[in-house]
């Protein structure tokens, strides 16, 4: 793995699907990830990944989930497993409680909120790729969830369009251990520039 520089006017932070349902105590799918979420300290790194990203002037793209809204999927003809999953329980629903931010990731100035994605991929049938392309991007930086899902899936179609993927191994969480050593230790390897823990990213951004 290489030792990547960021510069902060080529560099993006993707942060995926920020949602109450999936961050918060209450939220549908937290209890989910709970146990590996404190496991890996994810709200904290989250938090410190966000925070060290602004202050060293690197811009922050929100790659949010479809919000669920009646009749999504019903007449589709090939919705996945997840999909039909989130038609059930009505995940990040739209107008609801779970599908807002969580409050310690709410959009800030200058910010960029990408259009909803409906499967796992955040390039998929969203704006992503023109937005990072319009502000010189060349360096994209994952974080969110779920990392064997909307974060591999996000971050290995980076990798396709040219883009240098760092993950960030505790800043993400998944439904079980066995899923994050797949994300990280397996899959990961085979597209990621660069894998590293919160620390040693926020040791290797460029200072304000």
């Amino acid at each position: 793995m290489s030792s990547p520089v960021y510069r902060a006017e080529h560099t993006g932070l993707l942060l995926v699907d920020p949602y109450n349902d999936f961050l918060s105590h209450g939220g549908k799918i937290f209890p989910m990830i709970e146990a590996v979420a404190n496991d890996v300290r994810l709200l904290d790194n989250l938090r410190a990944t966000v925070s060290a990203a602004r202050e060293s002037g690197i811009r922050v793209f929100y790659v949010p989930h479809r919000r669920w809204q009646s009749g999504d999927y019903e007449d589709w003809d090939h919705p996945n497993p997840t999909q039909r999953i989130v038609q059930k329980r009505q995940s990040f629903a739209k107008g609801t409680w779970g599908g807002e931010w969580h409050p310690d990731f709410i959009p800030q100035e200058n910010d960029i909120v990408i259009h909803e994605h409906w499967a796992q991929s955040g390039f998929a049938n969203t704006d992503l790729d023109l937005q990072l392309k319009q502000h010189k991007i060349s360096h994209v930086i994952t974080v969110g969830l779920l990392a064997n899902t909307c974060i591999e899936s996000t971050s290995r179609f980076a990798m396709e369009l040219g883009y240098h993927v760092t993950l960030v191994r505790d800043a993400t969480a998944a439904f079980s251990p066995e899923m994050m050593r797949a994300a990280h230790e397996l899959n990961g390897p085979t597209y990621a520039h660069s894998i590293v823990s919160t620390r040693e990213l926020i040791e290797a951004l460029p200072k304000a």
